[in-house]
């Protein structure tokens, strides 16, 4: 099975930082991507807001570049999360 996404949007949530007790670093944002696409022979406007979780040392550099209002292009596989309620 497949499971890859590639996603181009705009950084519209502050980037959090944080390092995992085993020393990851993580980057979380959210990216939204405004588009039209053709379906069935008509233009649709696309439209979401995907949460975005990058981790891991090599990409650190490129992380903390990241800021509210970046355009940028990000590519990975889904994962199931669940939203914590502390």
């Amino acid at each position: 099975m497949t499971n890859r996404l590639v996603l181009s949007g705009t950084v519209c949530r502050t980037p959090l930082r944080k390092v995992s007790p085993s020393g990851i670093p993580h980057c979380q944002f959210v990216l939204e991507h405004r588009s039209v696409q053709e379906e069935a022979g008509f233009h649709r406007q696309a439209w979401c807001q995907m949460p975005v979780i990058v981790s891991g040392h090599e990409n650190q550099a490129i992380t903390h570049s990241i800021t509210v209002g970046s355009r940028i292009t990000v590519q990975g596989s889904f994962h199931a999360t669940r939203q914590r309620t502390d």
